[in-house]
Protein backbone atom coordinates (compact mmCIF):
# COMPACT_ATOMS: atom_id res chain seq x y z
CA UNK A 1 0.00 0.00 0.00
CA UNK A 2 1.93 2.72 -1.47
CA UNK A 3 0.30 5.77 -0.55
CA UNK A 4 3.49 8.16 -0.98
CA UNK A 5 3.07 10.50 -4.84
CA UNK A 6 6.55 12.02 -6.04
CA UNK A 7 9.04 13.89 -4.11
CA UNK A 8 7.24 15.34 -1.08
CA UNK A 9 3.56 14.53 -1.52
CA UNK A 10 0.99 11.81 -0.89
CA UNK A 11 -2.31 10.51 -1.87
CA UNK A 12 -4.57 8.38 0.76
CA UNK A 13 -5.82 5.33 -0.05
CA UNK A 14 -8.80 6.04 1.16
CA UNK A 15 -10.00 9.61 1.32
CA UNK A 16 -9.77 10.84 5.04
CA UNK A 17 -12.68 12.94 6.41
CA UNK A 18 -13.42 16.35 8.14
CA UNK A 19 -15.97 14.90 10.27
CA UNK A 20 -16.58 18.23 11.84
CA UNK A 21 -15.16 21.50 13.03
CA UNK A 22 -15.76 24.51 14.92
CA UNK A 23 -14.44 28.25 14.76
CA UNK A 24 -14.03 30.49 17.79
CA UNK A 25 -12.91 34.43 17.33
CA UNK A 26 -12.49 37.64 19.04
CA UNK A 27 -14.78 40.68 18.44
CA UNK A 28 -12.48 42.29 15.81
CA UNK A 29 -13.10 39.31 13.88
CA UNK A 30 -16.96 38.82 14.42
CA UNK A 31 -17.56 42.44 12.88
CA UNK A 32 -14.82 41.16 9.58
CA UNK A 33 -16.78 39.73 6.55
CA UNK A 34 -17.12 36.31 7.26
CA UNK A 35 -18.49 37.72 10.97
CA UNK A 36 -22.40 35.14 10.80
CA UNK A 37 -20.01 32.69 9.71
CA UNK A 38 -18.24 31.85 13.23
CA UNK A 39 -19.71 29.06 15.71
CA UNK A 40 -18.80 31.59 18.27
CA UNK A 41 -18.06 35.05 18.91
CA UNK A 42 -16.36 36.44 22.16
CA UNK A 43 -17.98 39.92 23.99
CA UNK A 44 -13.98 40.69 24.25
CA UNK A 45 -10.63 39.83 23.55
CA UNK A 46 -10.13 38.52 27.14
CA UNK A 47 -12.60 35.84 26.91
CA UNK A 48 -13.27 36.79 30.38
CA UNK A 49 -10.19 35.74 31.76
CA UNK A 50 -7.05 37.40 33.59
CA UNK A 51 -4.45 37.66 30.48
CA UNK A 52 -3.89 37.27 27.32
CA UNK A 53 -2.81 34.00 27.18
CA UNK A 54 -5.31 32.46 29.30
CA UNK A 55 -7.59 33.63 26.89
CA UNK A 56 -6.20 31.76 24.09
CA UNK A 57 -6.27 29.10 26.00
CA UNK A 58 -9.80 29.21 26.20
CA UNK A 59 -10.24 29.80 22.55
CA UNK A 60 -8.82 26.32 21.68
CA UNK A 61 -10.77 24.60 24.50
CA UNK A 62 -14.08 26.22 23.72
CA UNK A 63 -13.22 25.32 19.73
CA UNK A 64 -12.13 21.63 20.71
CA UNK A 65 -15.79 21.47 22.91
CA UNK A 66 -17.54 22.57 20.05
CA UNK A 67 -15.98 20.45 17.18
CA UNK A 68 -16.88 17.57 19.66
CA UNK A 69 -20.35 18.25 20.65
CA UNK A 70 -20.80 18.88 16.84
CA UNK A 71 -19.64 15.09 16.26
CA UNK A 72 -21.85 14.33 19.16
CA UNK A 73 -18.65 12.20 20.60
CA UNK A 74 -16.82 12.43 23.79
CA UNK A 75 -12.91 13.21 24.72
CA UNK A 76 -12.16 9.35 24.97
CA UNK A 77 -13.59 9.03 21.16
CA UNK A 78 -10.53 10.81 19.87
CA UNK A 79 -7.11 8.56 19.32
CA UNK A 80 -4.62 11.75 19.87
CA UNK A 81 -4.63 15.70 19.23
CA UNK A 82 -2.36 17.59 16.45
CA UNK A 83 -2.00 21.00 18.34
CA UNK A 84 0.28 24.07 18.44
CA UNK A 85 0.01 27.58 19.23
CA UNK A 86 2.44 30.89 18.88
CA UNK A 87 3.35 30.97 21.99
CA UNK A 88 6.38 29.84 23.77
CA UNK A 89 6.36 26.09 24.34
CA UNK A 90 2.96 26.17 23.30
CA UNK A 91 1.28 27.49 26.45
CA UNK A 92 -2.03 28.25 24.55
CA UNK A 93 -2.30 24.50 23.81
CA UNK A 94 -1.16 23.06 26.63
CA UNK A 95 -3.15 25.00 29.50
CA UNK A 96 -6.05 24.53 27.05
CA UNK A 97 -6.61 21.41 26.15
CA UNK A 98 -4.94 19.51 29.20
CA UNK A 99 -8.40 19.07 30.96
CA UNK A 100 -10.29 16.69 27.88
CA UNK A 101 -6.66 14.05 29.07
CA UNK A 102 -6.28 12.94 25.14
CA UNK A 103 -3.06 11.89 23.89
CA UNK A 104 -1.58 15.15 22.83
CA UNK A 105 1.44 15.81 19.79
CA UNK A 106 2.64 19.69 20.20
CA UNK A 107 3.08 21.47 17.09
CA UNK A 108 4.91 24.51 15.67
CA UNK A 109 4.77 25.41 12.74
CA UNK A 110 4.04 29.28 13.12
CA UNK A 111 0.92 29.99 10.68
CA UNK A 112 1.08 26.67 9.14
CA UNK A 113 0.46 24.76 12.31
CA UNK A 114 -3.46 24.17 11.10
CA UNK A 115 -2.10 22.68 7.48
CA UNK A 116 0.98 20.66 9.61
CA UNK A 117 -2.09 19.43 12.01
CA UNK A 118 -4.19 18.34 9.18
CA UNK A 119 -1.31 16.94 6.99
CA UNK A 120 -0.14 14.47 10.30
CA UNK A 121 -4.02 13.55 11.44
CA UNK A 122 -4.72 12.36 7.53
CA UNK A 123 -1.22 10.41 7.75
CA UNK A 124 -2.28 8.94 11.18
CA UNK A 125 -5.77 7.58 9.91
CA UNK A 126 -5.00 6.82 6.25
CA UNK A 127 -1.85 4.38 8.07
CA UNK A 128 -3.96 2.91 9.97
CA UNK A 129 -2.82 4.68 13.14
CA UNK A 130 -6.37 5.79 14.04
CA UNK A 131 -9.91 5.95 13.65
CA UNK A 132 -10.30 9.72 14.64
CA UNK A 133 -7.69 12.28 15.21
CA UNK A 134 -8.53 16.34 17.11
CA UNK A 135 -6.64 18.65 15.08
CA UNK A 136 -6.39 22.61 16.86
CA UNK A 137 -4.80 25.18 17.08
CA UNK A 138 -4.88 29.14 17.84
CA UNK A 139 -3.52 32.42 17.83
CA UNK A 140 -4.54 36.07 19.67
CA UNK A 141 -3.38 39.60 18.92
CA UNK A 142 -2.25 40.54 21.87
CA UNK A 143 -0.71 37.59 23.47
CA UNK A 144 1.06 37.60 19.92
CA UNK A 145 2.34 41.25 20.38
CA UNK A 146 3.66 40.11 23.66
CA UNK A 147 5.30 37.45 22.52
CA UNK A 148 7.15 38.83 18.77
CA UNK A 149 7.39 42.51 19.18
CA UNK A 150 6.10 45.23 21.81
CA UNK A 151 3.40 44.44 24.77
CA UNK A 152 0.33 46.51 23.51
CA UNK A 153 1.20 49.26 26.19
CA UNK A 154 3.88 49.98 24.35
CA UNK A 155 2.08 51.68 21.68
CA UNK A 156 4.11 50.87 18.57
CA UNK A 157 3.52 51.93 15.33
CA UNK A 158 2.71 49.27 12.28
CA UNK A 159 3.98 49.71 8.80
CA UNK A 160 1.08 48.94 6.34
CA UNK A 161 2.91 45.42 5.36
CA UNK A 162 2.35 44.41 8.99
CA UNK A 163 -0.49 42.03 9.70
CA UNK A 164 -2.80 41.99 12.23
CA UNK A 165 -2.65 38.73 14.09
CA UNK A 166 -6.46 36.91 14.75
CA UNK A 167 -7.51 36.07 17.45
CA UNK A 168 -9.39 32.52 16.90
CA UNK A 169 -9.11 29.01 16.98
CA UNK A 170 -10.53 26.44 14.62
CA UNK A 171 -10.76 22.71 15.46
CA UNK A 172 -11.26 19.89 13.20
CA UNK A 173 -12.54 16.36 13.86
CA UNK A 174 -10.85 13.81 11.11
CA UNK A 175 -12.19 10.50 10.65
CA UNK A 176 -11.49 7.29 8.61
CA UNK A 177 -15.61 7.34 8.41
CA UNK A 178 -17.73 9.85 6.12
CA UNK A 179 -20.95 9.32 8.12
CA UNK A 180 -21.66 7.80 12.09
CA UNK A 181 -24.49 7.82 14.09
CA UNK A 182 -24.52 10.67 16.11
CA UNK A 183 -25.83 10.09 19.99
CA UNK A 184 -29.41 11.18 21.47
CA UNK A 185 -28.43 14.44 23.66
CA UNK A 186 -30.36 15.12 26.80
CA UNK A 187 -30.42 18.58 26.31
CA UNK A 188 -29.62 21.54 24.28
CA UNK A 189 -26.95 22.35 26.91
CA UNK A 190 -24.79 19.61 25.87
CA UNK A 191 -24.02 22.05 22.71
CA UNK A 192 -23.46 25.71 24.41
CA UNK A 193 -20.57 26.76 26.28
CA UNK A 194 -22.32 29.34 28.69
CA UNK A 195 -24.47 31.71 29.15
CA UNK A 196 -21.53 34.87 28.60
CA UNK A 197 -20.98 33.25 25.41
CA UNK A 198 -24.26 32.78 22.81
CA UNK A 199 -23.55 30.79 19.55
CA UNK A 200 -25.56 31.44 16.82
CA UNK A 201 -27.30 28.27 17.18
CA UNK A 202 -30.87 28.28 16.92
CA UNK A 203 -32.60 26.16 19.65
CA UNK A 204 -34.56 24.48 16.50
CA UNK A 205 -31.02 24.05 14.72
CA UNK A 206 -29.26 22.20 17.65
CA UNK A 207 -32.13 19.73 17.84
CA UNK A 208 -32.68 19.01 14.41
CA UNK A 209 -28.62 18.32 14.29
CA UNK A 210 -28.93 16.15 17.24
CA UNK A 211 -31.36 13.85 15.97
CA UNK A 212 -29.24 13.49 12.32
CA UNK A 213 -25.88 11.43 11.75
CA UNK A 214 -23.48 12.99 10.79
CA UNK A 215 -22.17 13.91 7.67
CA UNK A 216 -18.76 14.64 6.68
CA UNK A 217 -18.18 18.85 5.52
CA UNK A 218 -14.92 17.42 3.08
CA UNK A 219 -12.23 15.17 2.57
CA UNK A 220 -8.71 14.89 2.64
CA UNK A 221 -7.23 13.23 -1.22
CA UNK A 222 -4.06 14.74 -0.99
CA UNK A 223 -1.29 16.27 0.84
CA UNK A 224 2.21 17.93 0.10
CA UNK A 225 4.75 18.60 2.91
CA UNK A 226 6.49 21.74 2.84
CA UNK A 227 10.16 22.66 3.14
CA UNK A 228 11.91 25.26 4.82
CA UNK A 229 12.60 28.79 2.34
CA UNK A 230 14.39 31.20 3.24
CA UNK A 231 15.52 34.49 1.01
CA UNK A 232 17.14 36.07 3.68
CA UNK A 233 14.18 38.52 4.53
CA UNK A 234 14.75 40.34 7.56
CA UNK A 235 11.76 42.32 8.07
CA UNK A 236 9.46 40.85 10.79
CA UNK A 237 6.81 43.54 9.85
CA UNK A 238 6.46 42.00 6.22
CA UNK A 239 5.69 38.72 6.86
CA UNK A 240 3.71 37.85 3.93
CA UNK A 241 7.14 38.58 1.89
CA UNK A 242 9.29 36.57 3.88
CA UNK A 243 6.73 33.56 3.76
CA UNK A 244 5.62 33.50 -0.23
CA UNK A 245 9.19 31.55 -1.12
CA UNK A 246 7.77 28.94 0.99
CA UNK A 247 4.38 29.27 -0.56
CA UNK A 248 5.95 28.91 -4.53
CA UNK A 249 8.19 26.48 -3.10
CA UNK A 250 5.40 24.00 -1.99
CA UNK A 251 2.84 24.68 -4.72
CA UNK A 252 5.22 24.08 -7.40
CA UNK A 253 6.43 20.53 -5.75
CA UNK A 254 2.83 19.96 -5.30
CA UNK A 255 1.98 20.47 -9.02
CA UNK A 256 4.89 17.88 -10.21
CA UNK A 257 3.94 15.49 -7.76
CA UNK A 258 0.55 15.61 -8.99
CA UNK A 259 0.97 16.36 -12.57
CA UNK A 260 -1.62 18.90 -11.83
CA UNK A 261 -1.96 22.73 -13.18
CA UNK A 262 -3.43 25.23 -10.95
CA UNK A 263 -6.76 25.46 -13.25
CA UNK A 264 -7.22 21.75 -11.69
CA UNK A 265 -8.67 23.48 -8.46
CA UNK A 266 -11.42 26.30 -7.81
CA UNK A 267 -9.01 27.63 -5.83
CA UNK A 268 -5.58 28.29 -4.95
CA UNK A 269 -5.89 29.06 -0.69
CA UNK A 270 -2.96 30.42 1.02
CA UNK A 271 -3.24 30.81 5.35
CA UNK A 272 -2.01 34.35 5.64
CA UNK A 273 0.02 36.05 3.08
CA UNK A 274 -1.77 39.47 2.59
CA UNK A 275 -2.14 41.74 0.00
CA UNK A 276 1.82 42.06 0.10
CA UNK A 277 2.07 38.16 -0.19
CA UNK A 278 -0.22 37.66 -2.12
CA UNK A 279 1.55 39.71 -4.87
CA UNK A 280 5.04 37.98 -4.38
CA UNK A 281 3.75 34.54 -4.92
CA UNK A 282 1.86 34.93 -8.32
CA UNK A 283 4.81 36.77 -9.14
CA UNK A 284 7.31 34.03 -8.04
CA UNK A 285 4.84 31.38 -9.63
CA UNK A 286 4.83 33.17 -12.89
CA UNK A 287 8.69 33.08 -13.23
CA UNK A 288 8.23 29.24 -12.70
CA UNK A 289 5.65 28.47 -15.05
CA UNK A 290 2.30 28.60 -13.26
CA UNK A 291 -0.45 31.19 -13.08
CA UNK A 292 -2.31 31.25 -10.49
CA UNK A 293 -4.05 34.82 -10.11
CA UNK A 294 -7.51 33.74 -11.58
CA UNK A 295 -7.68 31.23 -8.64
CA UNK A 296 -5.80 32.38 -5.84
CA UNK A 297 -7.39 33.37 -2.49
CA UNK A 298 -5.65 34.12 0.70
CA UNK A 299 -7.40 33.74 4.43
CA UNK A 300 -5.80 36.73 5.38
CA UNK A 301 -7.13 39.16 3.01
CA UNK A 302 -10.80 37.63 3.23
CA UNK A 303 -11.23 37.89 6.94
CA UNK A 304 -11.17 41.54 7.49
CA UNK A 305 -12.65 44.42 5.20
CA UNK A 306 -9.53 46.17 4.58
CA UNK A 307 -11.27 49.25 4.49
CA UNK A 308 -13.83 49.59 7.85
CA UNK A 309 -10.96 47.61 9.92
CA UNK A 310 -7.60 48.44 8.65
CA UNK A 311 -5.84 45.29 8.78
CA UNK A 312 -3.03 47.13 6.99
CA UNK A 313 -1.95 44.10 4.98
CA UNK A 314 -4.04 41.40 6.43
CA UNK A 315 -4.82 38.78 9.15
CA UNK A 316 -2.04 35.93 9.75
CA UNK A 317 -1.51 33.62 12.55
CA UNK A 318 -2.29 30.12 13.37
CA UNK A 319 -5.74 31.26 13.57
CA UNK A 320 -6.31 32.98 10.85
CA UNK A 321 -6.61 29.67 8.14
CA UNK A 322 -8.37 27.87 10.95
CA UNK A 323 -11.18 29.49 11.23
CA UNK A 324 -11.40 30.51 7.54
CA UNK A 325 -11.12 26.74 6.57
CA UNK A 326 -13.82 26.15 9.31
CA UNK A 327 -16.60 29.03 8.80
CA UNK A 328 -16.41 29.72 5.36
CA UNK A 329 -14.10 27.43 2.89
CA UNK A 330 -16.07 24.20 4.34
CA UNK A 331 -19.11 25.49 3.71
CA UNK A 332 -18.61 26.11 -0.19
CA UNK A 333 -17.54 23.07 -0.49
CA UNK A 334 -20.64 21.66 1.84
CA UNK A 335 -22.73 23.47 -0.57
CA UNK A 336 -21.24 22.38 -4.23
CA UNK A 337 -19.93 25.80 -4.95
CA UNK A 338 -16.61 24.38 -5.00
CA UNK A 339 -15.50 21.19 -5.48
CA UNK A 340 -11.80 20.69 -4.96
CA UNK A 341 -9.63 23.11 -3.37
CA UNK A 342 -5.64 23.86 -2.15
CA UNK A 343 -5.43 24.54 1.43
CA UNK A 344 -2.50 25.89 2.16
CA UNK A 345 -1.23 27.79 5.49
CA UNK A 346 2.19 29.48 5.47
CA UNK A 347 4.11 29.99 8.41
CA UNK A 348 7.22 32.53 8.97
CA UNK A 349 9.98 30.69 11.46
CA UNK A 350 10.99 33.66 13.68
CA UNK A 351 11.67 34.16 17.34
CA UNK A 352 12.60 37.46 19.39
CA UNK A 353 15.70 35.81 19.98
CA UNK A 354 16.26 34.86 16.02
CA UNK A 355 15.50 38.50 15.39
CA UNK A 356 17.27 40.27 18.07
CA UNK A 357 20.39 38.13 16.67
CA UNK A 358 19.48 39.73 13.33
CA UNK A 359 18.52 36.53 11.95
CA UNK A 360 16.54 35.97 8.66
CA UNK A 361 12.58 35.35 8.76
CA UNK A 362 12.55 31.41 6.90
CA UNK A 363 8.65 30.23 5.79
CA UNK A 364 7.32 27.13 5.35
CA UNK A 365 3.96 26.28 3.64
CA UNK A 366 1.84 22.64 3.94
CA UNK A 367 -0.75 21.88 1.17
CA UNK A 368 -3.78 20.01 1.76
CA UNK A 369 -6.42 18.47 -0.78
CA UNK A 370 -9.83 19.32 0.13
CA UNK A 371 -12.50 17.41 -2.08
CA UNK A 372 -16.76 17.80 -1.43
CA UNK A 373 -18.01 14.51 -0.12
CA UNK A 374 -19.98 13.16 -2.92
CA UNK A 375 -23.54 12.80 -1.74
Amino acid sequence: MNQKIGKASMKPELPVYILSSASVVGPKEGEGPLGDLFDLVGEDELFGCNTWEEAESNLQKDAVFLALGKAGLNPWDISCIFAGDLLGQSIATSFGISSYEIPLLGLYGACSTCGEALLLGTVMIAGGFADKVLCVTSSHFASAEKEFRFPLEYGSQRPLSAHWTVTGSGAFVLSRESTIKRPILATMENCVLNEKKATRMSKNDTQKDIQSDIHARACVTGITTGKIVDFGLKDSMNMGACMAPASASTLEQHFIDFGSQPNDYDKIITGDLGRVGQTVLIELLKDRGYDISKVHMDCGIEIYDEKEQDPHAGGSGCGCSAVTLSAYILKQLEEGIWKKVLFMPTGALLSKTSFNEGKSVPGIAHAVVLEAVPS
